[in-house]
């Protein structure tokens, strides 16, 4: 595959790269002659341990002597900006290319799921799991998305004239991306990053699900009007909801990305229902087929909700179907089924939104209501809980002082409002970070009973945990038991399908413990909360927060899944998406599909084959738990370090990422001037790592715990592992990934400072000693060796971004040096850092 890929995408890169120095605009010749010799001279003087401020001072005296320092500056910005039109190219050539380096139809594929499974007798045990198995890919609204709308939408036009070889309009289209600003004037505000969403949904998500499920049924020989499971595969949708941290989401923002997601479903269905009507156009169907139409549009676009559920629009959908059964013996049907298959899967919802906020802000909020009711609170959590489950009642929104905490319960307010208009499945879920006890839980359940629940039976919605750190992940197991155990929580439970939903954090846990740790952690706490789980009679449902990179989780997705066991309950798969994991993989028709029957066969593989490679004998256990402790020690130290964090501070562009324009969201928790570590929001902490190309979080410790083994005449029982354990064979590979992406020869003019030096090589011993020793486990010769093709495409990204990384340090080694900074330093910093990180699709 990987000599398809260098036909198709390394070599189209080179002739289509050539056509940038033909485009009509200032100097752009000169830039794009000179910035190959700038790549050469980065390459040569990084060999030779030359720092990036004497290659770019080198650069200057031999290419540019003459020319003022403005001139000079002038040309690295004008290189920043070929470059980052340099990364849009090659990212349309290898989407252009995807079908042709992916085998859609192999391993993880619905097809070849299906055949497996007939080889083997189990197509009725497939499709007994296929009615109670799901997929929900949740969208949140994460900033590591560089690209505007306005780019996006030119990558998706020069994919498809780079699949037909049209020259004249690839070259109009380099044209226009010439002319297309990437960087936002302003910051986005939460409702225009779930409009950029939404567009997902709209151009790729609602085509490609319904794909799948019709493909899947029509194969399986499943009529599809039957089918019960609508749904089997699913969107979650966070922005507009996500409260986390972020104090620009407001209740009205949730309502406005509410309408907004129902007015959307229904423009796909009104497009679909007009090309439907050009079919039936007989009697006693034609007539009943121009009603939902117009019903629709005037919902849609006069303000008349004619429709104001699913079940009226199926109502009236169920009623074509059997006039055409009835009078025209069915013509057609497969088209209306399909259709009605929509319906059902999208709803009046299209996705699933999930309202979140920090546990802390919760015990603030209660502790404005005991004051008000003049309660003193009692001393022990047990008594505290006793408390909050006996009040009746909460203050007036009137009597609440705190503005926060009045929007906080104005946003419980208006769940019952977006579950009346789009449906319940449309917003029924809390989600509570950084949850560190029964109380925090509880302490929203009550809220929502008083508020969502008010006035029912019933309360129609889902209290999810959300357990991040690595005290709280071994903690979960006995909160959960706890709750389960309580009369009140656990008859609503009952009320909700005896089904408990418990989010997992990849994030916080590989920026709390590192990266074996946290991982082994994750494991771990799924296995003994699906034991007391299923001791107390109760699904559980894991949704992993994971990010793009494999130090928040990323990586690869389907031998993830595919490596839990039968200790891990599987009934779904629930994970976060964001930034350029969702462009990168699910931007486009083909990789939407092929990544999304990757996770939905994973899962059910998981459950038809219990194969031994996923279920850890206990001396697996014990070895992975040593190498886990080995390197959880390792981090820790490191992380002590006392220039740890003042490091991320001043070296490395955290501060910068505040100033990208890319999403709403603060830099961090909290208030305050002063960085604290546990306040820092994960991306900017793992994307600072990549853009300084050291990758801290995806490998830290991993081979200082390989060694320890090593050195106890225990290696070959890790490389044994290595090879019979699929989950360890998938952590060590999403490592390399890291590490594959690492260059530490950028920053190696570190180790001369005088307040940096011994941290910088700390981090390079460890580098260093993971590859020597990840290498040696795997038996390859090179990291990836076994994955050519994503080694292949890491590799020629670096080398387009080659010349940012240099320049964006020779920024950072002359304001450490001068230990001044000035704007020009700045600004190429902040530059430097788009480029980078759209080169890596999956850095932060």
């Amino acid at each position: 595959m990987h000599k398809t890929y260098d036909t198709e995408v390394a070599k189209r890169f080179t002739i289509y790269n050539s056509l940038f120095l033909d485009l009509p605009f200032d100097d752009i010749y000169r830039t794009g002659t000179l910035l190959p010799i700038l790549g050469s001279a980065c390459q040569k003087g990084f060999q030779s341990g030359l720092t990036p401020k004497a290659i770019i001072k080198g650069f200057f005296d031999e290419m540019m002597a003459g020319n003022t320092e403005t001139e000079q500056n002038n040309l690295l910005f004008k290189m920043i900006q070929y470059v980052e039109r340099q990364v849009v190219l090659f990212d349309s050539i290898e989407d252009a290319a995807y079908e042709k380096i992916n085998d859609l139809s192999g391993k993880g594929s619905i097809k070849a799921l299906i055949n497996r499974a007939d080889n083997d007798h189990k197509r009725e045990m497939l499709i007994e799991k296929l009615k109670n198995f799901s997929v929900r890919l949740t969208l949140t609204a994460h900033p590591t998305q560089f690209y505007p709308g306005s780019v996006l939408g030119i990558i998706t036009d020069l994919e498809n004239a780079i699949r037909t070889d049209d020259i004249g309009q690839i070259n109009q289209l380099l044209k226009q991306l010439g002319k297309t600003g990437f960087i936002n004037r302003e910051k986005p505000s939460p409702y225009e990053e779930a409009v950029s969403l939404i567009w997902y949904l709209e151009n790729v998500f609602y085509q490609s699900i319904s794909d799948i499920t019709i493909r899947l049924l029509s194969t399986l020989e499943i009529p599809l009007h039957t089918w019960e499971n609508p749904g089997l595969l699913k969107i979650g949708f966070w922005p507009g909801g996500d409260r986390d941290g972020n104090p620009f989401v407001t209740h009205d923002t949730t309502v406005k990305v509410a309408e907004r997601l129902q007015k959307w479903i229904l423009r796909c269905y009104y497009r679909d229902l007009r090309r439907l009507k050009r079919r039936l156009t007989f009697k006693n169907v034609e007539d009943k087929v121009l009603h939902i139409e117009r019903a629709i549009f005037s919902t849609l676009f006069e303000d008349q909700a004619v429709y104001t559920s699913k079940d009226q629009l199926l109502n009236d959908l169920f009623e074509v179907r059997e006039s055409l059964i009835q009078y025209h013996n069915g013509m057609f049907l497969d088209l209306l089924d399909q259709f009605i298959l929509k319906v059902k899967i999208f709803g009046f919802h299209f996705a699933y939104m999930d309202a979140r906020q920090d546990s802390r802000k919760h015990d603030s909020l209660w502790e404005e209501i005991f004051a008000i009711k003049g309660i003193e609170w009692a001393s022990t959590e047990e008594d505290q809980i006793k408390q909050i489950l006996g009040i009746d009642s909460l203050p007036e929104l009137t009597e609440i002082q705190d503005e926060f905490h009045r929007e906080m319960l104005q946003t419980f307010g208006v769940i019952s409002q977006v579950q009346t208009s789009n449906g319940e499945e449309a917003l029924h879920r809390y989600i509570i970070s950084n949850c560190q006890s029964r109380k925090h839980l509880l302490e929203v359940y009550k809220l929502a009973k008083l508020t969502v629940g008010e006035g029912k039976d019933l309360l129609p919605l889902d209290i999810v945990p959300l357990f991040e750190t690595i005290d709280d992940l071994a903690e979960a197991p006995e909160i959960m038991t706890s709750l389960y155990n309580l009369p009140e929580y656990r008859a609503h439970l009952a009320s909700r399908g005896n089904k408990q939903t418990i989010m997992l954090g990849f994030s916080d846990g590989t920026k709390d413990g590192g990266y074996l740790q946290a991982n082994w952690s994750i494991l771990r706490a799924k296995e003994e909360l699906t034991r007391v789980s299923r001791e107390n009679d109760i699904e559980v449902v894991f949704f992993d927060g994971r990010g793009g990179p494999p130090a928040r989780g990323g990586g690869n997705m389907h031998n993830f899944y595919a490596s839990l066991g039968e200790k891990v309950e599987n009934s779904e798969i629930q994970v976060t998406i964001q930034g350029q994991t969702i462009s990168a993989n699910y931007g486009k028709q083909a990789s939407c599909t092929y990544n999304f029957e990757q996770l939905l066969s994973a899962g059910l593989e998981n459950h038809l084959y219990s194969d031994s490679e996923n279920n850890l004998n206990p001396e697996q256990r014990a070895l992975i738990e040593e190498l886990a402790s080995e390197a959880y020690e390792s981090y820790k130290d490191f992380k002590s370090h006392p220039k740890f964090v003042p490091y991320l501070e001043h070296v490395t562009p955290l501060k910068y990422f505040g100033m990208t324009n890319i999403g709403s969201r603060p830099l961090k928790r909290g208030k305050g001037g002063g960085l604290k570590f546990e306040d820092l929001r994960a991306i900017p902490f793992v994307g600072s790592w990549a853009q300084m190309k050291q990758n801290i979080p995806g490998f830290y410790g991993v081979g200082t715990a390989i060694e320890k083994l090593e050195k106890e005449g225990r290696l070959d029982e890790v490389k044994a592992l290595y090879q019979n354990s699929l989950f360890f064979r998938t952590l060590l590979g999403n490592s390399m990934q890291s590490l594959n992406k690492c260059f530490y020869p950028a920053t190696s003019y570190l180790k001369d400072n005088e307040s940096y030096g011994p941290f910088w090589e700390i981090m390079f011993q460890e580098y260093n000693k993971s590859i020597e020793k990840l290498k040696i486990v795997s038996d390859m010769d090179e990291l990836m060796g076994d994955n050519q093709v994503s080694k292949r495409s890491i590799a020629i990204r670096e080398r387009i971004v080659l010349p940012l990384i240099t320049i964006q340090q020779y920024a950072i080694q002359t304001m450490l040096e001068t230990g001044k900074s000035s704007e020009l330093l700045e600004k190429l910093i902040l530059r430097s850092m788009f480029g980078i990180i759209n080169a890596a699709r999956n850095a932060a």
